[in-house]
């Protein structure tokens, strides 16, 4: 398929398009991770242990790293705008066919069809941004649509705790996926860009992009990020409730209130990546972010709460610099396929591993050496960050 890139453009006659993906990527996010507030309830219906709950995780992120790695296999035939259609109604099918599942096989077989599905948004979405914006700005597109996650994370825990009392988690999950078709079927009707075809990732250019160490550089500092925020994010309702007593209404209300500041981190993160460049801003970042996590895995119930205000604003201002970095350590073609395959790698291990590493240690020895570990390993953040190399011509465009 023949491409006709867009001209790129300055951030704000585009800021509207963005923000149409970033609600995309909201719905996205939110249908991977809502289980997260509502395992504690799962747990209880289906009787499973908590090493079995952070399973499920892994279960969603092993298909969508599937499709990660094939998007540019789908792209490169539909065009990057169908792709993202594709993406965003099976998401919502596969929601409602989650909230009907009564067994834990069925379960998994929802969140297998809901990664598989989900798994084709990031790549996609990343060209198309990276494409019409042009590159001075990019910084600010990409912390407006990584800002999506972070609302995700303030979202989900609030309408578990303020819906609850009114809804099962059965029918809060149906609800979410209506909510997604209707935003699909809008971006259908409405939605105006990335009309233009992907990249397959070929074997020479796979070969090219592993070559690289700045490649595997970005995937650690990825797996690092993930698995400190959206990771940890996944057990801290079980953490909160089980290690620190608290009931699931005061945990999950806590929990989404502490994580608006990463909303507006998301957003300010953008503008310090452009303001002091992508690698000084991951490097104070990811350190900063580890030390927040170690904490939150030894403080005391005084100083969580502190903590956990405070731990959101590091890793949410982290993902548009390192999206950032990600566009930038190769040519424009290259780009969507670099995506498809150091993303998938990475939310497998930080958004599937990880989970299911502090479901184990949960279950054996304590949330919080989960924690403190996943803070440990994020304080060699910086060393990668500095290390990393740009392609000398940084090309716009397609």
């Amino acid at each position: 398929m023949e491409k006709s890139c867009p001209i790129p453009e300055p951030f704000r006659a585009k800021a509207g398009t963005v923000f149409f993906l970033a609600g995309l990527f909201l719905l996205n996010f939110m249908a991977r991770f809502i289980l997260a507030p509502l395992m504690p309830f799962l747990e209880q219906e289906i009787h499973i242990t908590h090493a079995q709950a952070g399973s499920l995780f892994l279960v969603t992120s092993a298909g969508f790293a599937v499709t990660q790695f094939a998007s540019g296999f789908v792209s490169s035939r539909l065009t990057h705008r169908k792709a993202l259609i594709l993406s965003i109604i099976t998401v919502g099918i596969a929601l409602l066919g989650l909230g009907f599942m009564r067994s834990l096989a069925g379960i998994r077989l929802a969140l297998i069809v809901l990664g598989l599905a989900a798994g084709l948004h990031i790549p996609s979405a990343l060209a198309t941004i990276t494409a019409m914006v042009r590159r001075q700005d990019w910084g600010k597109a990409m912390g407006l649509h990584s800002s999506a996650p972070t609302l995700g994370l303030v979202l989900g825990p609030l309408m578990v705790a303020a819906l609850m009392g009114f809804l099962s988690w059965r029918m809060l999950i149906i609800l979410l996926g209506v909510f997604t078709l209707i935003l699909g079927s809008a971006f259908l009707a409405f939605g105006e860009c990335g009309d233009f075809p992907g990249d397959a990732p070929k074997p020479a250019a796979l070969k090219q992009i592993i070559r690289l160490p700045s490649f595997w550089l970005v995937i650690l500092l990825l797996i690092m990020a993930v698995g400190g925020s959206v990771g940890l994010f996944t057990v801290m309702p079980l953490y909160l409730i089980a290690e620190r007593g608290m009931d699931s209404t005061s945990a999950n209300t806590f929990l989404g209130f502490a994580q608006i500041s990463g909303f507006v981190a998301a957003l300010g993160g953008g503008w310090f990546a452009d303001r002091v460049g992508p690698k000084r801003a991951m490097a104070v970042l990811i350190a900063a972010g580890g030390v927040a996590n170690i904490f939150l895995g030894i403080s005391s119930d005084r100083w969580l709460l502190i903590i956990l205000f405070i731990q959101p604003v590091l890793t949410g201002a982290l993902f548009p610099g390192l999206f950032t970095a990600l566009s930038r350590i190769v040519a424009p073609n290259l780009r969507s396929v670099v995506a498809s395959v150091a993303v998938p790698i990475a939310f497998f291990i930080g958004a599937g591993v990880f989970p299911a590493l502090y479901g184990y240690l949960g279950q054996t020895h304590s949330f919080s050496l989960g924690l403190v570990l996943a803070g440990g390993f994020m304080l060699v953040g910086p060393l990668f960050a500095f290390a990393l190399r740009f392609v000398e011509t940084d090309q716009e465009g397609c």
